[in-house]
């Protein structure tokens, strides 16, 4: 059967499509690249957290501008990367629709409390197939602040290949089929350019962006509340792909929160003084002011 699906293009197509559902089902299991099967060698995601993009680079935007990663790259604000190509038949879909799934259930905007960066990673895409994608996912997402703040790129193979080397981030093109087998992946990035988080999958769950782009910010961005969840009761579990809550933090919090009440009580009682304690204006009790079965010392009965 096999053999029948390679005698057309429609077959090799539909075989890639297959390994690239299979690459995204081993993606969320974090399975690095070097573990792939051997017809997917080199296809895959190794994670390089903290490692920083070259702010040099160029690639043009959706309006034909050369820009360089410094340019979109801000210092106040994480970023949320994804490397696709624009013709992808469906994995790259799957995955931006995802994303745009669960930004669309938060309260942040790209554009605002971050900003997305997507780089087709097919040298020979232009500008006019960004613009094409950018509109329709504007039109899906529907932020105003959008439009600045989630850039869709296009570049010549050696930026293509120099981003994708520093992020881990590995694909092959086919060229019976002239598509790519890659990953399902988005990857976040500090105001610094540093990797900070991999999600690999193509469903994002709102909390988990929120708390991905709070931990990329070293807690710029979001509310106390936010920052306290994340550093004292969550963490990132691997295995899930997603942020879970942790036993073990969730007790240092409570203990923490224990002493401080104590603390706070035993100051408290301390400032009022003992109990039933009150103003003695000079005096002592009644034997010692001479009063005795109610009459005073040397008196007459």
């Amino acid at each position: 059967m096999i053999d029948r699906l390679r005698t057309s293009r429609g077959g090799l197509t539909a075989m890639i499509s297959m390994f690239m559902l299979l690459v995204g089902a081993v993606a969320s299991a974090q399975m690095p690249a070097n573990q792939l099967p051997p017809e997917m060698d080199g296809v895959g995601v190794v994670q390089k957290l903290n490692e920083r993009v070259p702010m040099d680079l160029t690639f043009r935007n959706s309006k034909g501008e050369q820009v360089q990663l410094r340019d979109l790259v801000r210092e106040d604000r994480p970023v949320i990367l994804t490397l696709n190509y624009y013709r992808c038949p469906m994995l790259c879909s799957l995955t931006l629709n995802g994303l745009v799934d669960g930004l669309r259930e938060m309260e942040w905007s790209a554009g605002d409390q971050f900003d997305i960066i997507t780089v087709s990673i097919n040298p020979n895409e232009g500008p006019e197939l960004a613009a094409q994608n950018k509109s329709g996912y504007m039109q899906s997402y529907v932020r105003d602040t959008a439009e600045a703040g989630w850039h869709f790129l296009v570049g010549d193979q050696q930026s293509i290949e120099t981003l994708a080397d520093t992020v881990g981030f590995g694909y092959r093109f086919d060229e019976k089929t002239g598509e790519y087998a890659h990953t399902s992946s988005i990857i976040f990035l500090t105001p610094e350019g540093h990797v900070s988080k991999y999600m690999n999958d193509v469903r994002f769950n709102p909390r988990d962006l929120r708390f991905a782009l709070v931990e990329a910010s070293q807690g710029g961005i979001g509310t106390p509340m936010d920052t306290m969840l994340l550093f004292n009761c969550f963490q990132w579990d691997p295995e899930t792909g997603s942020y879970v809550a942790n036993a073990w933090k969730i007790m240092r919090l409570g203990s923490v929160l224990i002493i401080i009440i104590l603390a706070v009580g035993i100051l408290v009682l301390s400032a009022k003084g003992p109990r039933g304690s009150g103003p003695t204006s000079g005096s002592g009790d009644l034997n010692s002011i001479g009063w005795q079965k109610g009459n005073p010392v040397g008196g007459e009965a």
